[in-house]
């Protein structure tokens, strides 16, 4: 599993990367991001905890909902010309934050 957790880490840098480049170059940076968001979502797929409680799998689920609204919002930065795409991975971004300190604090109880 130590594998996963790298290449989520190397996910997470590509989406980083890719909307910080967004400003000045604008193609290469969609594919940057995109391939970065997908390789993020795959491996949460991968990694997800399964089992738990009903609150420990309703947080996964959100997890996973972020994960598809990073994916959209790089869909969107090649479908649309304006900057609809950040409201996507504004939204991904704030479910996969509020999920990283929440599904911890489920586990341990």
């Amino acid at each position: 599993m130590k594998i996963v957790g790298r290449l989520a880490m190397l996910g997470a840098i590509m989406l980083l990367a890719g909307a910080m480049l967004k400003m000045s170059f604008s193609n290469e940076a969609s594919y940057i991001y995109t391939a970065g968001a997908v390789l993020f979502a795959i491996m949460q797929f991968i990694g997800r905890i399964r089992g738990g409680n009903i609150a420990l799998r309703r947080l996964v689920t959100m997890q996973m909902m972020g994960a598809v609204a990073l994916i959209v919002a790089g869909v969107l930065m090649f479908t649309h010309q304006r900057n609809e795409w950040i409201v996507a991975m504004t939204i991904g971004a704030m479910l996969e934050l509020y999920t990283s300190f929440r599904i911890p604090r489920e586990m341990d109880e």
